[in-house]
Protein backbone atom coordinates (compact mmCIF):
# COMPACT_ATOMS: atom_id res chain seq x y z
CA UNK A 1 0.00 0.00 0.00
CA UNK A 2 1.31 3.43 -0.96
CA UNK A 3 -0.03 6.36 1.05
CA UNK A 4 0.44 10.10 0.70
CA UNK A 5 0.15 11.69 4.14
CA UNK A 6 -0.87 15.35 4.22
CA UNK A 7 -0.44 17.56 7.28
CA UNK A 8 -2.54 20.50 6.04
CA UNK A 9 -1.52 24.10 6.45
CA UNK A 10 -1.51 27.23 4.34
CA UNK A 11 2.02 28.38 5.10
CA UNK A 12 3.54 24.88 5.37
CA UNK A 13 1.62 21.83 4.15
CA UNK A 14 3.57 18.71 5.08
CA UNK A 15 3.59 15.85 2.58
CA UNK A 16 5.11 12.42 2.83
CA UNK A 17 4.78 9.13 0.99
CA UNK A 18 5.17 5.80 2.74
CA UNK A 19 4.85 2.34 1.24
CA UNK A 20 4.30 -0.97 2.99
CA UNK A 21 1.81 -3.14 4.82
CA UNK A 22 0.90 -3.50 8.47
CA UNK A 23 3.28 -5.76 10.36
CA UNK A 24 6.17 -5.31 7.91
CA UNK A 25 8.94 -2.72 7.69
CA UNK A 26 7.77 0.45 5.96
CA UNK A 27 9.62 2.51 3.37
CA UNK A 28 9.63 6.28 2.99
CA UNK A 29 9.51 7.22 -0.69
CA UNK A 30 9.47 10.99 -0.27
CA UNK A 31 8.93 13.77 2.24
CA UNK A 32 8.66 17.52 2.00
CA UNK A 33 6.62 20.65 2.50
CA UNK A 34 4.47 22.67 0.12
CA UNK A 35 5.04 26.30 1.10
CA UNK A 36 3.07 29.44 0.35
CA UNK A 37 3.96 33.03 1.19
CA UNK A 38 1.95 34.36 4.14
CA UNK A 39 1.53 37.74 2.40
CA UNK A 40 -0.04 36.24 -0.74
CA UNK A 41 -3.77 36.44 -1.44
CA UNK A 42 -5.72 33.44 -0.07
CA UNK A 43 -6.84 32.23 -3.50
CA UNK A 44 -3.26 32.21 -4.78
CA UNK A 45 -2.10 30.32 -1.70
CA UNK A 46 -4.78 27.66 -2.20
CA UNK A 47 -3.77 27.28 -5.85
CA UNK A 48 -0.13 26.87 -4.77
CA UNK A 49 -1.14 24.15 -2.28
CA UNK A 50 -3.18 22.44 -5.01
CA UNK A 51 -0.28 22.55 -7.49
CA UNK A 52 2.11 21.20 -4.89
CA UNK A 53 -0.15 18.29 -3.94
CA UNK A 54 -0.82 17.53 -7.61
CA UNK A 55 2.95 17.27 -8.18
CA UNK A 56 3.21 14.77 -5.31
CA UNK A 57 0.28 12.75 -6.67
CA UNK A 58 1.86 12.74 -10.14
CA UNK A 59 5.29 11.73 -8.91
CA UNK A 60 4.33 9.03 -6.40
CA UNK A 61 0.94 7.71 -7.56
CA UNK A 62 -0.40 6.85 -4.09
CA UNK A 63 -3.28 4.42 -3.63
CA UNK A 64 -4.59 6.39 -0.63
CA UNK A 65 -4.33 9.88 0.76
CA UNK A 66 -4.36 10.30 4.55
CA UNK A 67 -5.17 13.81 5.77
CA UNK A 68 -5.09 15.13 9.30
CA UNK A 69 -8.64 15.80 10.48
CA UNK A 70 -9.02 19.46 11.36
CA UNK A 71 -9.76 19.97 15.03
CA UNK A 72 -10.85 23.00 16.96
CA UNK A 73 -8.13 25.32 18.11
CA UNK A 74 -8.31 28.63 19.89
CA UNK A 75 -6.98 30.53 16.88
CA UNK A 76 -9.90 30.57 14.40
CA UNK A 77 -7.73 31.97 11.60
CA UNK A 78 -5.32 29.02 11.93
CA UNK A 79 -8.22 26.54 11.91
CA UNK A 80 -9.67 28.13 8.77
CA UNK A 81 -6.36 27.95 6.90
CA UNK A 82 -5.85 24.35 7.97
CA UNK A 83 -9.38 23.42 6.92
CA UNK A 84 -8.95 25.12 3.55
CA UNK A 85 -5.65 23.33 2.86
CA UNK A 86 -7.24 20.06 4.00
CA UNK A 87 -10.12 20.55 1.56
CA UNK A 88 -7.66 21.18 -1.28
CA UNK A 89 -5.84 17.90 -0.52
CA UNK A 90 -9.14 15.99 -0.42
CA UNK A 91 -10.27 17.61 -3.67
CA UNK A 92 -7.03 16.69 -5.46
CA UNK A 93 -7.37 13.05 -4.36
CA UNK A 94 -11.11 12.85 -5.14
CA UNK A 95 -10.55 14.29 -8.60
CA UNK A 96 -8.28 11.31 -9.32
CA UNK A 97 -10.53 8.75 -7.61
CA UNK A 98 -8.02 8.17 -4.79
CA UNK A 99 -9.68 7.25 -1.47
CA UNK A 100 -9.13 9.76 1.33
CA UNK A 101 -8.91 8.88 5.02
CA UNK A 102 -9.06 11.44 7.81
CA UNK A 103 -7.16 10.78 11.03
CA UNK A 104 -7.21 12.93 14.17
CA UNK A 105 -3.92 14.13 15.63
CA UNK A 106 -4.42 11.92 18.69
CA UNK A 107 -5.09 8.85 16.50
CA UNK A 108 -1.88 9.49 14.60
CA UNK A 109 0.16 10.04 17.77
CA UNK A 110 -1.27 6.89 19.37
CA UNK A 111 -0.60 4.80 16.27
CA UNK A 112 2.98 5.96 15.90
CA UNK A 113 4.12 6.44 19.51
CA UNK A 114 1.60 4.49 21.59
CA UNK A 115 0.35 7.67 23.25
CA UNK A 116 -2.27 10.07 21.92
CA UNK A 117 -0.61 12.84 23.91
CA UNK A 118 2.88 12.51 22.44
CA UNK A 119 4.66 15.73 21.55
CA UNK A 120 6.13 16.63 18.16
CA UNK A 121 9.62 15.50 19.19
CA UNK A 122 8.33 12.05 20.16
CA UNK A 123 6.42 11.72 16.88
CA UNK A 124 9.52 12.76 14.92
CA UNK A 125 11.70 10.29 16.82
CA UNK A 126 9.31 7.40 16.20
CA UNK A 127 8.88 8.27 12.52
CA UNK A 128 12.68 8.28 12.23
CA UNK A 129 12.90 4.89 13.92
CA UNK A 130 9.98 3.26 12.07
CA UNK A 131 11.23 4.38 8.66
CA UNK A 132 14.88 3.73 9.53
CA UNK A 133 15.94 7.31 8.74
CA UNK A 134 19.20 8.96 9.80
CA UNK A 135 17.44 11.98 11.34
CA UNK A 136 13.92 13.23 11.96
CA UNK A 137 12.41 14.95 8.92
CA UNK A 138 12.33 18.74 9.18
CA UNK A 139 10.21 20.73 9.65
CA UNK A 140 7.80 18.94 12.00
CA UNK A 141 5.03 19.26 9.37
CA UNK A 142 6.98 16.84 7.15
CA UNK A 143 7.39 14.32 9.99
CA UNK A 144 3.67 14.67 10.79
CA UNK A 145 2.79 13.88 7.16
CA UNK A 146 4.85 10.68 7.34
CA UNK A 147 3.17 9.82 10.65
CA UNK A 148 -0.23 10.20 8.97
CA UNK A 149 0.79 7.81 6.20
CA UNK A 150 2.12 5.29 8.73
CA UNK A 151 -1.06 5.58 10.78
CA UNK A 152 -3.18 4.87 7.73
CA UNK A 153 -1.15 1.85 6.66
CA UNK A 154 -1.45 0.38 10.13
CA UNK A 155 -5.13 1.23 10.70
CA UNK A 156 -6.61 0.74 7.23
CA UNK A 157 -6.99 -3.07 7.42
CA UNK A 158 -8.95 -2.84 10.69
CA UNK A 159 -11.01 0.11 9.45
CA UNK A 160 -11.88 -1.76 6.25
CA UNK A 161 -13.02 -4.83 8.21
CA UNK A 162 -15.14 -2.61 10.47
CA UNK A 163 -16.72 -0.82 7.49
CA UNK A 164 -17.51 -4.17 5.85
CA UNK A 165 -19.09 -5.47 9.06
CA UNK A 166 -21.24 -2.34 9.41
CA UNK A 167 -22.31 -2.58 5.76
CA UNK A 168 -23.19 -6.26 6.20
CA UNK A 169 -25.16 -5.53 9.37
CA UNK A 170 -27.00 -2.66 7.67
CA UNK A 171 -27.89 -4.89 4.70
CA UNK A 172 -29.17 -7.67 7.00
CA UNK A 173 -31.19 -5.18 9.06
CA UNK A 174 -32.73 -3.65 5.92
CA UNK A 175 -33.57 -7.09 4.55
CA UNK A 176 -35.16 -8.18 7.85
CA UNK A 177 -37.15 -4.93 8.08
CA UNK A 178 -38.33 -5.25 4.48
CA UNK A 179 -39.38 -8.86 5.12
CA UNK A 180 -41.56 -7.82 8.08
CA UNK A 181 -43.25 -4.96 6.23
CA UNK A 182 -43.98 -6.89 3.04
Amino acid sequence: MRVLGVDPGLTRCGVGVVEGVAGRPLTMLGVGVVRTPAAAELGHRLVAVEQGIERWLDEYGPEYVAVERVFSQHNVQTVMGTAQASAVAMLCAARRGIPVALHTPSEVKAAVTGSGRADKAQVGAMVTRLLRLDAPPKPADAADALALAICHIWRAPAQNRLQQAVALHTAHTAKATKGRTA
